[in-house]
């Protein structure tokens, strides 16, 4: 059997723009906090933490995946383990964010953190798969692979320019801003921060599996191939295989009965529950610990305090920062095999628009022509590191446009063969 057409088509240019519109979600999403009132950090964090982490993430998945319990309870543990622990590896680098801010400044503290999260978080997962020839070797992964590294150039160029910002502050105003530099303690921290950061992308990445089992059926079984590969034996005679040209999997579909599967847009969505769970874990216990520590219990039903606001306040945060990772999940389908870029597009945008959010509120007032030269030049980077994304993805569909949209599955004998693809 073919593979169906409609789960063929690609469009790169919904996908950056969908990777862009959650750039602009986690560049404001601490907005609404700003009017939450006489909570301590930690309890508007918790209910940040519940909203965006939980119930937005499983409200989603129940809307836009039917078999989305079908499909975990199907999966190997392990692997749910794996993405779960991700996702925690993300929460701990988030908690040591603002430690690093408090080291080094916003502007070099930025630009090393995010430019290793961005690095880490969309070189690794292909590494990670073994598919590291995904990104060279063909003209539409050598512009990937640009797109990247200009990405990460308009980052560093940003955090220069917040650095320039940094020292051309009055003495007064600069130990205002970063009154506990330490070049030695920020440096070690920005790096495990990124990295750890990074995690949140290897989670998302990691699950390939459970995606098929979404899209075709929660009893599907999958085998990883090269292109032109016969498959397994164990699949030869499966009803339906045929082969996914972007997974680089053979698939024989199989639903339970009366199963209803989910749609290639949304068939992310069940890893990123579980890689968000871990999150989850992970700021639910920290900020439990300093409710016991700073007494701050009370701040859920003290009187006075707009609770209700707060609760709304904090719980919209949440939403909105979700909706980032949603934006990833369900854009990384219209770029087909350059998929992997999703997570470059996402941090050059969040930082492009956080810069913008900045000039808008006049952070950037007064700041010598320097300055403004490394910022326009690192905002211009940004922007093109986007174009670049979605050319790569174009040059990808141009180039496959005339070869055959599937293989058909026959039965060739194993000994035809020196390496069979593994059963997953």
């Amino acid at each position: 059997m073919s593979e169906p057409l409609q789960e063929l088509t690609t469009n790169p240019a919904l996908g950056v723009a969908l990777f862009t519109l959650g750039g602009l979600a986690a560049a404001v999403f601490y907005l609404p906090f700003k009017k939450v009132q006489r909570w301590a950090w930690e309890s508007y964090w918790l209910v940040y933490a519940v909203a965006g982490l939980l119930v937005v993430p499983w409200v989603l998945a129940l809307c836009t995946a039917p078999n989305v319990l079908a499909v975990l309870r199907s999966s190997p543990l392990d692997l749910l383990g794996y993405c779960f622990l991700c996702g925690a590896m993300w929460g701990v680098g988030g908690l040591t964010w603002g430690l690093m801010i408090r080291y080094l400044g916003v502007g070099l503290g930025l630009a090393i953190g995010c430019g290793l999260c961005s690095a880490a978080g969309t070189l690794m997962p292909p590494i990670i798969a073994g598919q590291f020839n995904k990104l060279y070797g063909t003209l539409p992964a050598n512009v990937s692979l640009a797109g990247v590294l200009v990405s990460i150039l308009g980052i560093v160029l940003v955090g220069m320019a917040g650095m320039s910002k940094e020292r051309e502050l009055p003495e007064a105003e600069k130990k205002k801003a970063v009154a506990e530099y330490s070049f030695k303690k920020g440096i070690l921290v920005a790096v495990f921060s990124g990295l750890m950061s990074a995690g949140m992308n290897f989670g998302l990445q990691g699950a390939p599996v459970v995606q098929l089992k979404a899209q075709y059926g929660s009893a599907t079984r999958v085998a990883a191939a090269a292109p032109k590969s016969a498959p397994p034996v164990e699949l030869a005679a499966a009803p339906g295989l045929f082969y996914d040209r972007a997974a680089q999997t053979w698939i024989a579909p199989a639903a339970a009965a009366g199963e209803q599967t989910t749609g290639k847009t949304w068939a992310g969505v069940p890893v990123l529950v579980v890689v968000l769970l871990g999150g989850l874990a992970v700021n639910l216990l920290w900020c439990l610990l300093l409710n016991a520590k700073n007494r701050t219990f009370g701040d859920y039903a003290r009187p006075g305090v707009p609770r209700t606001a707060n609760l709304l306040f904090a719980a919209l945060a949440g939403a909105i920062w979700c909706s980032q990772l949603i934006c990833l999940k369900i854009g990384e389908p219209q770029m087909g095999t350059q998929s992997y870029i999703g997570w470059a597009v996402l941090m050059a945008s969040t930082i492009l628009f956080s810069a913008i959010l900045g000039l808008l509120l006049g952070e950037w007032k007064g700041v010598s022509g320097r300055t403004k030269v490394l910022l326009a030049a690192g905002l211009a980077a940004l922007v093109a590191s986007a174009v670049v994304a979605g050319y790569a993805s174009k040059l990808k569909q141009d180039q496959d446009a005339g070869k055959d949209r599937a293989i058909v599955a026959q039965a060739v004998p194993a000994e035809a063969f020196i390496e069979r693809p593994a059963l997953l």
